[in-house]
């Protein structure tokens, strides 16, 4: 089997796991790590592995696993692509996903390579899920009810407000697909505790949901990386009424989006050039090995 050479791109927590997922992929060949450091204080995990600054310093790369925060998606991606490098993110903004695929489609198409967005758990696999209850139950509703458990989107983006010096957003269901969200900080010296809350509360991320903001002594002391997911719909199939269906999953967060990244990455290599979601990608692409085995398996 000729293996895939995946390069990951940013080494914090998902890039962490990401690593550990492509090490147990038999289908996989790690090219190396891109870090903003280099290799510079290389941890020890990575002795093994070559790590750079950019991605072109690496040799031959198939797919970029991308996994920098949100917003710097579709500038690395974009870079990466022009290279004619396949890319996954986990893009994780619902609301700009339609013009994220339309950059990057943009971009794919020109230098002949495949983009993957919004490969995560949610949006991502989660996506996957609502697709398949949408369609066996046409008319009727669906509420996705996120937690409780960490955030990570929402907290690399309170990380990133001016006067944060370490912080956790929370995820709690309230029902109904409606969340309010506890967002623990340790403040920098000299900065305002009721300026930085409020700045937050304005951010993207959590202007739509009822946000509380606490100041703590130590954010580590509240880390869990656990979350979860309830996904329900009650619906009608031709004309019958009242048909439910409820998907439940407890996991670690950044495992998991992790997981999916690299089901993601293996399923790029498998189609035309262009930027996909992954509801528009064939379930079976996700997994390694030959085709009808798993069909003989699975069907």
């Amino acid at each position: 089997m000729k293996k895939i050479k995946a390069a990951i791109v940013g080494y914090g927590n998902i890039g962490h796991y990401v690593l550990e997922a492509l090490q147990v992929a038999p289908d996989f060949e790690i090219a190396g790590i891109v870090r903003r450091s280099g290799a510079d204080q290389k941890p020890k995990e990575l002795a093994d592995y070559l790590v750079t600054k950019e991605i072109s310093e690496l040799g031959p790369v198939d797919v970029a696993i991308l996994c920098t925060p949100t917003r710097q998606v579709e500038a690395y991606a974009k870079a990466c692509l022009a290279l004619g490098i396949h890319t996954v993110d986990s893009f994780d903004i619902h609301t700009g996903i339609v013009d994220l695929r339309r950059s990057l489609q943009a971009v794919a198409l020109e230098h002949q390579a495949v983009s993957v967005i919004s490969a995560g758990w949610d949006p991502g696999s989660d996506s996957v899920v609502r697709t398949l209850l949408e369609a066996i139950a046409p008319k009727g509703v669906t509420y996705t009810n996120f937690g409780p458990g960490m955030s990570m989107g929402h907290t690399v983006a309170v990380k990133a407000i001016d006067g944060v010096q370490a912080a956790l957003s929370m995820t709690i269901p309230t029902g109904t697909s409606i969340h309010r969200r506890m967002v623990y900080i340790e403040l920098k010296e000299g900065y305002d505790f009721d300026a930085v809350a409020a700045a937050i509360k304005q951010d993207p991320y959590f202007v739509h949901d009822e946000t509380h903001v606490k100041q703590v002594p130590s954010v580590d002391a509240l880390l869990d990386m656990g979350h979860g997911v309830n996904l329900t719909r009650k619906g009608v199939s031709g004309k019958t009424q009242n048909q439910l269906f409820e998907f439940n999953m407890r996991i670690n967060n950044p495992a998991l989006t992790a997981q999916i990244l690299v089901c993601a990455a293996r399923a790029s290599m498998k189609q035309r050039p262009g930027c996909y979601t992954m509801i528009e990608l064939p379930v079976i692409d996700l997994l390694p090995g030959d085709r009808e085995e798993w069909i003989a398996h699975l069907v």
